[in-house]
């Protein structure tokens, strides 16, 4: 390597640890560490396998006892998910770093993990009635295990669950870090603090976008394109914690490329909203919302 490219990259190796000094985000103290995206994913997956045991994993469930794969692989997960709750917790709260608030971090990651696996049963039957909403809202689909195995928006509502569970404990970095994945998978975007109820269905799903306070009911059925999403987000970290996203009552169709923006509007319950409507205000009950049809019009060639 000649000097002239030795000189400019450490002129460059200069500029950057420049910019490191300046963000204070990078630089941490001996035994810290940031959340790892690589095990927090394996998590994912191992969620995947006791919620769909025999679809994703190694195991033949004509040979293994289910309750006892389920036990073991729980195990893991435990495992797992206390070590990244308790790296999260540690590097979120990186200025208290008595002895006394180790302990107290470590005792809510223990308590955290455990909290989540107990729910674990009922997140699963929660994901089952999604898979019903596929299989129900979509013709093309063959049968439960074909959505399990090939729908994104299955995998993207199944991570959200999932993720919303860690949300709701408070915990930092981890429920966002699935949800982005599964985002980079799917092209859906479901923020992890959305609150979405039973048989939710996403036909397509492409570029949906459901932002962090939405509300939506039961029976909800949503195609690609959509976004629920605030009207205004120019005050920035000011309207952290403020409904700022829609809410969409029960048993409501919402067809492509369709936008419905703020905390206040609200869609009314059994409501239809057609492609490509773009709504800032609530809709009452059982309406039937359309934009106004293109004409078509001929002209004459000269």
């Amino acid at each position: 390597m000649g000097e002239d490219i030795k000189k400019k990259i450490a002129q460059a190796a200069t500029e950057l640890g420049k910019n490191y000094s300046r963000q204070g985000i990078f630089e941490v103290s001996v035994g810290q560490k940031l959340p790892k995206r690589s095990e927090i994913i394996d998590i994912v997956n191992e969620i995947r396998r006791v919620v769909f045991p025999g679809f994703f994993g190694d195991e033949n469930t004509a040979y293994v006892e289910l309750e006892s794969f389920a036990g073991s692989t729980l195990a893991i997960i435990y495992e797992k998910l206390f070590k990244q709750i308790r790296v999260a917790l540690l590097y979120d709260k990186k200025d208290e770093n008595t002895d006394a608030d180790i302990k107290n971090i470590e005792d809510k990651a223990e308590a955290y993990a455990l909290d989540f696996i107990e729910n674990l049963p009922r997140i699963q039957e929660l994901i089952l009635k999604d898979v019903e909403a596929e299989l129900a809202g979509d013709p093309a689909a063959g049968s439960k295990e074909e959505v399990i195995f090939c729908y994104p928006g299955l995998f993207a509502i199944f991570v959200y669950r999932i993720a919303h569970e860690l949300y709701k404990q408070g915990i930092p970095y981890i429920p966002r870090i699935m949800s982005e994945y599964a985002h980079g998978k799917t092209g859906i975007d479901i923020n992890p603090g959305a609150n979405i109820g039973e048989y939710f269905f996403i036909d397509h799903g492409t570029g949906i976008v459901i932002g962090e306070t939405t509300t939506i009911g039961n029976n909800v059925k949503i195609y690609q394109g959509v976004t629920l999403g605030a009207l205004s987000t120019m005050k920035g970290q000011q309207l952290s914690g403020v409904k700022r996203h829609p809410t969409i009552e029960d048993n409501v169709v919402i067809y492509a490329n369709t936008t419905i923006l703020g905390g206040e509007t609200v869609v009314g319950e059994n409501s239809v909203v057609a492609g490509n409507s773009f709504i800032t205000a609530s809709i009452p009950a059982n309406t039937r919302v359309s934009m106004h049809k293109p004409e078509l019009k001929l002209r004459e060639r000269k």
